[in-house]
């Protein structure tokens, strides 16, 4: 029967146990020339701010108050010619507006219907929240919107929208239910 024995070379581990310790010599270097350059940084004196000047008030301008003409409708340099002015569709300066009005035609929604009888209601919220039953005849939207038809999906309307400084023209216009 043969033996078998085990030794150990250290031969090998030893050189490795040297190397590494050379090794971690050189990552132990001083850190003088470092602390040097931070001190000689924080020594030196910060450069003076550039000079601020203060902002120079600018020239106001008030407008007056009867204007000839409103500054949001479209600029037209042609004169209006006297039938346009004297005919056309036009809105009721007279008219008293309703509570509807205030709102623009897409903040409103239609909620639902009410019949009684042969009378038939639109029920309308606005955007905060109050709801307003309206029939045929009454006006919504900011465009003089007045209500011509309601149906069990929809209340159909006709605008009076402006086209030109002296000129207006219907359009219709549709406030449906989400359903």
């Amino acid at each position: 029967m043969k033996t078998r024995r085990c030794t150990l070379h250290t031969g090998g581990v030893g050189l490795s146990v040297l190397l590494a310790a050379a090794l971690l010599t050189g990552c132990n270097q001083s850190t003088d020339d470092l602390q040097a350059y931070i001190q000689e940084t924080l020594q030196r004196s910060a450069p003076p701010p550039e000079r601020y000047e203060a902002p120079q008030d600018l020239p106001s301008h008030s407008y007056p108050r009867d204007l000839d003409r409103d500054p949001f409708n479209r600029l037209s340099f042609a004169e209006p010619r006297a039938e346009e002015v004297a005919t056309g569709p036009r809105p009721d300066p007279d008219r008293r507006r309703e509570e509807l009005e205030q709102y623009p035609l897409d903040a409103l929604r239609m909620s639902g219907i009410l019949e009684q009888n042969d009378q038939r209601w639109a029920l309308i919220r606005d955007p905060n929240g109050t709801i307003h039953r309206v029939s045929e005849g009454n006006y919504l939207g900011q465009n003089h919107g007045r209500i011509v038809t309601i149906t069990e999906r929809s209340v159909e309307l006709e605008e009076l929208v402006r086209t030109g400084e002296n000129r207006w023209e219907h359009r219709a216009a549709t406030l449906a239910s989400r359903e």
